[in-house]
């Protein structure tokens, strides 16, 4: 299907609807694996280095033990990390990781975004797509089909991207050799993460599958 391509809102050159959701899946895919390759630092445990990172009054095993045993029962691999200095007063791994989910937020608030304009209508709207009627747009406008996913969607993008300046500035915050902001960090992280999965999940069902085009 060839549709009109469109630079700074106004008519550009043509392309097909195809690849205009290639460039969509593309980005998606891309998230995915910025998100999985922040991973890795997550796992480094700071255990074992006791008040300030200098592991004073712990068993020099401790860390390494501690690691292993939770390796073992979550079935994750966990590190003692080999700087507990660091370890302790810097959240710099998770403040990476919930970058990369940021920039899957402003991913999906450009898809949700571009596909509600485009199905926006019924009569003075772009019209290019068919989105699916979850309930009644309107009593008094007929044919009104509300982009309620998409604007679910966008709305968590904007609190994700708000939650990422909070764990930013907490993350700054290791004054000394004690970092105190992990509540709040962690609060906001994990609040992203249902956010974002709850809403790509209810997206996907409840609208993606159904697009069409409107021919």
């Amino acid at each position: 299907i060839i549709k009109i391509g469109r630079t700074h809102l106004q008519d550009a050159t043509p392309l097909t609807l195809a690849q205009e959701f290639s460039g969509y899946l593309s980005m998606l895919l891309h998230s995915k694996e910025q998100i999985i390759a922040s991973l890795p630092t997550l796992r480094e445990l700071a255990i074992g280095g006791t008040a300030v990172g200098t592991g004073l009054n712990a068993h020099p095993e401790l860390s390494q033990k501690v690691s292993e045993e939770l390796t073992q029962l979550i079935g994750t691999k966990f590190i003692s990390s080999p700087n507990k200095f660091h370890a302790l007063t810097s959240h710099d791994a998770i403040n990476f990781t919930h970058g990369a989910m940021k920039g899957l937020a402003a991913n999906l608030m450009k898809i949700a975004n571009d596909i509600r304009w485009l199905a926006s209508g019924p009569r003075c709207g772009l019209g290019e797509l068919i989105i699916p009627e979850n309930e009644p747009g309107s009593s008094i406008m007929p044919g009104k089909v509300n982009p309620t996913q998409c604007e679910a969607v966008t709305m968590v993008a904007v609190q994700v991207m708000g939650n990422d300046a909070a764990i930013g500035f907490a993350a700054s915050q290791g004054n000394f050799e004690l970092n105190v902001f992990k509540p709040v960090i962690i609060y906001n992280f994990l609040q992203s993460l249902d956010l974002l999965a709850d809403s790509m999940h209810s997206f996907n069902i409840h609208c993606a599958v159904g697009i069409e085009p409107n021919r």
